[in-house]
């Protein structure tokens, strides 16, 4: 039998704690020495879990920080395995060799925290250093402060041009390369404000972007839209003006696309390249350190970020606010159950009020969407010891030295303008939450992790801090400071003034593990849908679609066919390579693993025609009735979307949505999980191990793959979306309800969107014989049998319902557009068609068909399809199709909501 001190084996984070965390896992009957006390462990417990070293009776609560996370709903013995039914769940999906505990011993329970204002009283702050210390800055006019970084930034003001700004950054990548003091050229691409109807985060999203804009370690940004968004640069330059942004203090152009794509690609580029020479000609100079605004933060929490990593993060802070900076602890759903800590200092009563609200303001947008903020942990940080939020608020609220006073709460993205320590409201979710605390001010990022999360801001340096040395070894190629090494014996005093130092080095230009990766994100806090309960009820008892197709009139088509692969009994226009990001935090590592796939023609000679990568935002940091449903059908439809030949899922290794859930879910449809790759880039070793990792399993696999066969074949073969935006004459509704009579009629499939406009249109409706189309898919459900489909759509975002139809499993998505074209999707290709009624001269040379409603329907519906079939060919897209303006975002649903 095992014996141990409990001090080799585990740690109590106060001495009134009532359980402890193991530092490492402990196998059954383990015997354990405590004070004057010997127990036995009843169970395995998992590195980071919580065992009793206390009787812990019936009622009574359980204690980490001497603060309640729970309440025994039995007699709990010294040595007992804590655990709830949260946990157990989470860890049931999980691949564990051993056996867990057969029910929970306690329960969650948040205490609910009451502000006692007579009681209250106004904290004192740290004295500040009468001399203090500097960094190599580069400063700015207008109030902006000094920047730690110098970049040219261009902005997509919103999700319609993402894409473009992706690619211009892109074109102008290496163009940096003979410029000494500029750090890069990168673009800010995000998901909001690209929709239909004014977001309910409206406010929220022109803040952030203003606070983008003037950021200080922008040296220039060009902005680009359409001009035809309901968030357009229009609006951005109006609300920067009224609330006094210093735009005018920076080199920017707001600029809106009204021309061809390729030659808006062209003068932006000229625009940027103006701005290089003269921005080359800044210098770092010395700044001292009230310039400085630190954002903590941390995602892939385990049980020790409590311990070590957010306690190391706050003394630095600590030691910024006493040389005059400011430091910003958000992520307001992850401080529920630590409020007696949070503002245990504080400084004035205002203060604690304004922080109460906002936590309450919280809990009521969430329950508005059917769910709860307590649900925050992922199923990453369960396995890793954060059985509930409690756990992992109090653990998170170790980001604020308990020296340090609270002294600001301050909304999403409001610019920090004094020194102190503020609060400022955000989601858990961490990239959305970073986004707020850059366009509020911070100019260097601390990222606190347990796992190890591989995850960067593009113009911010982020330093990543890990709380184990075991977990900093496995990623040491990619993460910035060991903060295990407080565990392994080395006092935190020693390793605060250690990070201090990095810290200053960093912000005067020492490139960070993640700037050295190239590797960075943006996700802002995503729009919620509801602004209250009112529809709570009714869309909760919303009926399901069936999955049956619609039966419509049909016609005789005339006789073509197109190339495709065969299969079996299957066949496809392609053969694509899929590497697929389980959630948010692995997209960056799946988009650079697929690009350097594609340079090396990995699979070209087995017909391998490219490899993609479906890089999003969701994954984490979200709730909502059927929102975890949407996503996991969206991405098994792709895993078994008839275009993709071989796939991998890419984890990053602490989501919920991790690879052993995508296991479950696979098995769920029959399919094996042999069928695909699957890698993790925590658990792998890093971005360039996992990288190299993927690429030896696609060709080990792909070189056992038999060579491709391939065939004429019919339209009963044509598997087709269908999406209309903006307005449709009558003519070319009839034009497409003809076609999809043809395609239906000889055995085909076609998928309606259920916000397209030819729904509503009565032309397209009565010639299929149908009225109004109600769905019959569910948002990314892929069709069981050939027929015609009508898929539901919750959101009126292009992007999400392309993503949406693809996974389908339609192989071309037919798009009509008014206005401007719309974004391709990147796995699945688009056929963009117009009327010279509605598209702006300017734009038609990137459709790929236009037409003048005066033609006959028949005549277009013939067109349509010649267009359609060559698809396959490769033939008769325009350039537009053809370049990589493409983008990929799943939906949350009606009721998803960041958290």
């Amino acid at each position: 039998m095992t014996e141990f001190d409990f001090d080799r084996i585990g740690r109590l984070p106060a001495p009134g704690d009532n359980v402890a965390i193991a530092s490492r896992h402990l196998e059954e009957g383990t015997v354990i020495r405590y004070g004057n006390v010997e127990f036995e462990l009843d169970h395995n417990v998992m590195e980071g879990h919580r065992f009793a070293v206390e009787p812990i009776a019936r009622g009574e609560a359980l204690l980490s920080w001497e603060l309640p996370f729970g309440v025994a709903t039995g007699d709990i013995d010294p040595g007992a395995y804590v655990c709830n039914s949260g946990m157990l769940e989470a860890l049931n999906g999980r691949s564990i060799d051993f056996d867990l505990p057969q029910a929970p011993n306690f329960e969650d329970r948040i205490v609910p925290y009451e502000l006692d204002e007579n009681r209250f009283e106004a904290g004192q702050q740290v004295e500040v250093v009468t001399q203090p210390s500097t960094f190599q800055g580069y400063s700015r006019e207008g109030g902006r402060g000094a920047g730690t970084r110098n970049y040219v930034v261009i902005l997509g003001t919103t999700s319609r041009t993402a894409s473009f700004a992706r690619i211009l950054a892109s074109r102008l990548k290496e163009t940096v390369g003979s410029f000494d003091n500029i750090d890069g050229i990168l673009a800010i691409a995000h998901t909001e404000g690209g929709g239909n109807h004014v977001p309910n985060n409206r406010e929220l999203l022109l803040r952030t972007l203003a606070g983008f804009a003037v950021h200080p370690n922008i040296g220039a940004i060009l902005a680009v839209d359409y001009g035809s968004e309901l968030i357009s640069n229009t609006h951005l330059r109006e609300y920067m003006q009224a609330e006094k942004y210093p735009i005018d203090t920076i080199p920017h152009r707001f600029f809106s696309i009204s021309g061809t794509f390729d030659m808006a690609l062209e003068e932006g580029e000229q625009q940027v390249r103006q701005w290089l020479k003269p921005l080359n000609q800044q210098q770092r100079t010395s700044q001292p350190l009230s310039e400085l605004k630190l954002a903590l933060q941390c995602g892939g929490s385990d049980a020790f970020s409590g311990i070590s990593g957010n306690p190391l993060a706050a003394w630095v802070a600590r030691e910024l606010i006493r040389n005059g900076g400011a430091a910003n602890l958000a992520e307001t759903d992850e401080l529920i159950g630590a409020e007696p800590y949070v503002l245990n200092n504080v400084r004035n009563i205002d203060t604690a009020k304004r922080f109460l609200r906002m936590v309450e303001r919280f809990k009521e947008r969430v329950a508005w969407h059917g769910s709860t903020a307590e649900g925050n942990p992922s199923g990453g940080n369960k396995f890793r010891g954060l059985y509930n939020i409690v756990l992992k608020s109090i653990g998170a609220a170790r980001k604020r030295d308990p020296d340090v006073r609270l002294d600001f709460a301050i909304d999403y993205a409001e610019p920090m303008r004094e020194p102190g320590y503020y609060f400022m409201d955000s989601p858990g979710n961490d990239l959305e939450s970073i986004a707020g605390q850059v366009a509020a001010g911070s100019n260097v990022i601390f990222f606190v992790t347990g796992n190890g999360s591989i995850t960067n801001f593009p113009f911010v340096p982020t330093i990543k801090i890990v709380t184990t040395s075991q977990r900093f070894e496995l990623l040491s190629e990619d993460m910035d400071v060991n903060a295990g090494e407080y565990q392994d014996g080395t006092p935190m005093d020693e390793l605060g003034a250690k990070l201090f130092e990095r810290t200053l080095s960093v912000a005067s230009g020492i490139r960070s593990r993640g700037e050295e990766a190239g590797h960075s994100q943006v996700s802002i806090w995503r729009n919620w849908t509801q602004r209250d309960n009112s529809q709570l009820d009714t869309l909760l008892a919303a009926p399901v679609p069936t999955g049956v197709p619609h039966k419509i009139s049909t016609e005789i088509a005339p006789q073509v066919s197109f190339n495709a692969a065969i299969l079996g009994n299957e066949s496809c226009i392609d053969q694509v390579g899929l590497v697929l990001p389980t959630s948010l935090c692995a997209g960056q590592i799946a988009r650079m693993t697929v690009e350097r796939l594609n340079a090396r023609h990995v699979g070209a000679e087995k017909g391998v025609s490219r490899f993609v990568s479906l890089v999003h935002t969701e994954g984490c940091g979200v709730t909502g009735y059927d929102t975890e449903g949407i996503y996991a059908r969206t991405l098994v439809g792709y895993l078994s979307h008839p275009l993709v030949k071989i796939g991998l899922l890419m984890e990053h290794g602490c989501e919920k949505t991790h690879n052993d859930y995508f296991r479950n879910q696979l098995q769920k449809i029959g399919r094996s999980e042999d069928d695909f790759g699957w890698a993790s880039v925590q658990m792998d070793g890093g971005i360039e191990a996992v990288m190299d990792g993927v690429e030896a399993w696609f060709t080990t696999r792909i070189d056992e793959m038999p060579e491709p066969k391939f065939a004429n074949v019919g339209l009963e073969r044509l598997r087709l979306g269908i999406q209309c935006l903006g307005c449709i004459s009558d003519r070319m509704a009839e034009a497409w309800a003809l076609l999809c009579k043809w395609i239906i009629g000889a055995g085909g499939t076609v998928v309606i969107s259920e916000n397209s406009k030819l729904n509503r249109n009565r032309f397209f409706t009565d010639a299929l014989d149908n009225g109004q189309l109600t769905p019959n898919l569910a948002t990314g459900e892929h069709f069981s049998v050939p027929g015609f489909y009508c898929m539901e759509t919750p959101s009126d975002h292009w992007v999400e319902t392309l993503t949406g139809l693809g996974a389908t499993g339609v192989e071309i998505v037919l798009a009509h557009v008014s206005e401007h074209p719309m974004q391709l999707h990147p796995l699945v290709p688009m056929v963009q068609v117009g009327e010279t009624s509605a598209i702006s001269g300017n734009y038609a040379a990137d459709l790929d068909l236009l037409y003048d409603a005066s033609n006959d329907a028949v005549f277009i519906a013939h067109q349509v399809l010649k267009q359609l079939v060559s698809v396959p060919d490769g033939t008769l897209l325009s350039d537009f199709s053809q370049r990589a303006n493409t983008d990929f975002q799943i939906t949350r649903g009606h009721l998803g909501v960041s958290t």
